[in-house]
């Protein structure tokens, strides 16, 4: 048996059980559409086209007592995207997909024989798809970005230039060593050195030499540690770069030419050469209005949430027993999750994750693979 193109059997039951919640979400979710929901076309580009009710109701296979109808079929399809949609053109893909949801029905009512469908781990998923439908539900209400007015999207840029504004950002190379004296010896040699000759130094001398440039490469770029911006932006941090080098890197003069002093940090001695910079620039009104559409949706989409939240605690009171809550003993860090997990209701946070951690792929979902390539001639 197949799903998704991966060999499984029933005796992985915990398996079973998760493609059985998956099969209540998804059919679950296709009841709604079967009286509009598209098929295939001809084109995937151009998207399925709808089905009569009459033929939405069709039956295509029977699992046990389970129906599966053509509706619930083109719903899958309509769930792709039109890349995915591409892989399922021809008849034996497509009748792969309806074997895909077979076996998915198979399995889950499998999970259901064994009383998977009771578990506090299958109750716990089917609340979690639950909260992820109904917070598409409240998306689907919220303002599109198109129909977003011009004088919002110039009050969001006027209130938020400071997000718009790029700092200078410049290109560190740099020869790392353990030692200040030999970071002195280093500089010396440093400081009248050409390209070639830094990337001789860097190989020579470097505990970090970082990324070499390919051979037609300039050898400045030997010893890349990274792009860094100002000192105190909060945009211009990078891991690998200390605050001492990253604050000496904007205190160089020229482009090119070694940083004239040693640098320490971290218990490290740096020597560093800027090999290049990139100029700050504010972006105009005009760059950045795709993205301030989609920040205003997003906060309306926000705002929205909070009222539910609200609204939602107002009708189902919540107690939380805080001294029981302090007695729960936390497991160490290193220790792995066991369960299902998702982000904590509450304080805002109801928007649904990209997926279920652990929850596979289910027809609709999951593409086949690409067909093999052929031959070279």
């Amino acid at each position: 048996m197949k799903v998704g193109g991966w060999q499984r059997s029933f005796a992985l039951a915990p398996w079973v059980l998760l493609v059985g919640v998956g099969a209540f979400g998804t059919f679950a979710c296709s009841k709604k559409k079967t009286e509009a929901a598209p098929a295939a076309s001809s084109s995937a580009a151009s998207g399925p086209k709808p089905l009569s009710p009459e033929l939405a109701a069709k039956t295509l296979a029977k699992v046990g007592d389970r129906v599966i109808t053509l509706g619930e079929y083109a719903a899958a399809l309509e769930r792709m995207d039109s890349f995915e949609r591409m892989r399922y053109q021809s008849p034996d893909r497509r009748k792969r997909l309806l074997d895909e949801m077979v076996d998915v029905e198979l399995l889950a009512q499998e999970a259901r024989r064994r009383g998977l469908d009771k578990s506090e781990e299958t109750q716990e998923r089917v609340r979690q798809i639950l909260r992820d439908q109904l917070l598409d539900e409240l998306k689907k209400g919220g303002p599109a970005a198109a129909d977003l007015s011009d004088a919002d999207l110039h009050a969001y840029y006027d209130a938020h230039k400071d997000d718009f504004a790029e700092p200078e950002r410049r290109r560190v190379a740099g020869i790392v060593v353990d030692t200040q004296a030999q970071a002195k010896t280093v500089l010396a040699k440093a400081l009248k050195a050409d390209a070639a000759t830094w990337g001789q130094l860097v190989d020579q001398f470097s505990n970090t030499r970082g990324p070499r440039p390919s051979a037609p490469a300039p050898n400045e770029l030997a010893g890349d540690l990274g792009i860094v911006g100002p000192p105190g932006h909060p945009r211009g941090a990078n891991p690998r770069i200390p605050d001492a080098v990253r604050e000496a890197a904007f205190k160089a003069a020229n482009i090119g030419e070694t940083y004239g002093s040693v640098v320490e940090a971290d218990k490290k001695f740096y020597v560093i050469r800027i090999t290049s910079k990139t100029d700050a620039r504010a972006r105009s009104f005009e760059e950045a209005q795709r993205a301030i559409r989609t920040a205003l949706v997003q906060s309306r989409v926000d705002e929205r949430e909070k009222a539910l939240e609200k609204d939602l605690r107002a009708k189902f009171p919540v107690k939380v027993d805080d001294a029981a809550l302090e007695k729960m003993p936390m497991p160490p860090p290193s220790a792995a999750p066991t369960g299902p997990s998702g982000p904590p209701l509450g304080g805002g946070a109801l928007r649904a994750p990209g997926g279920l951690p652990g929850m596979p792929r289910l027809p609709g979902i999951t593409p086949p693979p690409p067909p093999p390539a052929p031959p070279p001639k």
